[in-house]
């Protein structure tokens, strides 16, 4: 066994004492897939994360990058121990807020509650259009590095659209640089893309350099129940075909939608449309998409302004966050496919589930052609994980066939062992792999984490 008190002792000299976790009982809140680190460090500059995946690369230690924690369930079951789990906390810091240019950079600790209100108060008011789940959480950099987003992905699009810089902290301890404040900042290789998505397995994200928006005048969401899954999917694909501009398009299933403070009352379908602007324009959209769904056999149609819509929005997206702490052991399913497939897909989801004998919240991002499958199991024996393996088996079989793809966002390490998390490779998996190796050839950086697919991003 290595010798922890060397390791952490390495690590004091560089951060300082205070920064640095090595008790066992305090590292088992830090655990990856239920397996603890050697030691936790919290550096407080770039120049102290360099020295330390420089140390970390001539030991041949294996390192996990980490944020405020709430995307540690992507991905593999990590190929050995983790050394070290870096965390980014410390780099909390805005370093350029530009509202003039509507740019901010900031470094990757900062959580996107601190940054969202720190720009309200900017100026006349800017925002960074993200809404990934855990929001209140979740740092910049854990969002890069999943590309994480939620429902006003629709309209904003994700961090790949966003990002405009980086600075990363490669795993031999190199500094580098990519992008800039400007949106044309890219000649030749755009190496931002690179590490959003990478899960933290070709560098560590140090800084980002973001593009916002200023606040919008007026905000309102509309939620519209149906009772087949048809109707409400011909009501989308109208939507989707007009001249209409929501922010986010959402299809929930009835145990999803159940779970709502709006929904009162039964309902086996419902679509949540949020809409972002000038308040006329906004007022306008709202009562004529309301009078459409009245004509194409809605079941009931609420509209929520003010703290009413920032509520419904809030529970859309950490929806699993409420579930997580209800059921520990909760399986996380992304589907992806054509959005004219949103219902289908859907319903399929639904069927198999029933077949199975599971339980199956759906939430889909209609617009995007994103669904999310939750599945909130309590038992995890041997017989119910043979069942949740069959189960996603035939429902990557589902959308496979549709031309889709299918991954497993969270599971518990045992349902891990059993199933695929990434699905079959695709074509680009050989150039990640070797990607993976010539950045990190001694595998350094989250070892495993993707397994033989090594691209898990949109």
């Amino acid at each position: 066994m290595r010798d922890n008190d060397r390791l952490a002792g390495a690590l004091k000299e560089i951060t300082g004492e205070t920064n640095v976790i090595d008790d066992p009982d305090k590292l088992a809140a830090y655990a990856i897939d239920g397996m603890a680190p050697r030691t936790i460090v919290f550096p407080g500059s770039v120049e102290e994360v360099s020295k330390i995946l420089s140390h970390a690369f001539m030991e041949g230690l294996s390192v996990a990058p980490r944020g405020s924690g709430t995307k540690l369930s992507l991905g593999n079951l990590l190929s050995r121990e983790t050394d070290i789990v870096l965390s980014s906390l410390r780099l909390n810091r805005v370093i350029d807020c530009d509202i003039g240019n509507l740019t901010l950079t900031a470094g990757s600790g900062i959580t996107l509650k601190q940054t969202q209100e720190m720009l309200a108060k900017e100026g006349s008011g800017c925002f960074l259009p993200l809404d990934p789940p855990f929001t209140e959480q979740a740092t910049l950099g854990g969002i890069v590095a999943s590309n994480a987003s939620g429902p006003r992905r629709y309209q904003h699009g994700t961090a790949r659209d966003l990002v405009l810089g980086m600075r990363i902290v490669g795993p031999n301890g190199d500094v580098s640089a990519a992008g800039g404040k400007t949106v044309k900042n890219v000649t030749g290789y755009d190496m931002n893309k690179l590490h959003i998505g990478a899960l933290g397995t070709l560098g560590f994200i140090a800084e980002v350099t973001f593009r916002l928006l200023p606040l919008p005048e007026e905000a309102a969401t509309l939620l519209i129940s149906f009772d087949a899954p048809e109707d409400a999917g011909a009501f989308i694909r109208k939507l989707v075909h007009s001249p209409f501009l929501p922010v986010f398009m959402e299809l929930m299933n009835g145990g999803f939608a159940s779970r709502l403070s709006a929904m009162s009352g039964k309902t086996s379908y419902a679509v949540a449309l949020g809409f972002e602007g000038v308040a006329e324009a906004v007022k306008r959209q709202l009562a004529e998409i309301a009078g459409l769904a009245r004509e194409m056999k809605s079941l009931a149609v609420i509209s929520l302004a003010g703290d009413d819509h920032e509520r419904i929005g809030r529970e859309i997206r950490n929806y699993n966050l409420g579930l997580k702490n209800d059921f520990p052991d909760l399986i996380v399913l992304k589907a992806s496919f054509v959005i004219s497939e949103a219902d289908n897909v859907t319903v399929a989801a639904e069927k198999l589930a029933q077949t199975a004998g599971l339980e199956a919240l759906t939430l889909c991002h209609a617009g995007n052609g994103i669904l999310y499958v939750y599945l909130p199991g309590e038992d995890e024996g041997t017989a119910k994980i043979e069942v949740v393996k069959s189960f996603i088996d035939a429902l990557r079989n589902e959308v496979e066939a549709r031309g889709g793809a299918l991954v497993v966002e969270a599971a518990s390490p045992a349902v891990k062992k059993a199933v695929s998390v990434w699905g079959a490779s695709r074509s680009d998996s050989v150039v990640m792999r070797r990607l993976k190796e010539l950045i990190d050839p001694v595998g350094i950086l989250a070892p495993g984490r993707f397994g033989e697919v090594c691209d898990g991003r949109d």
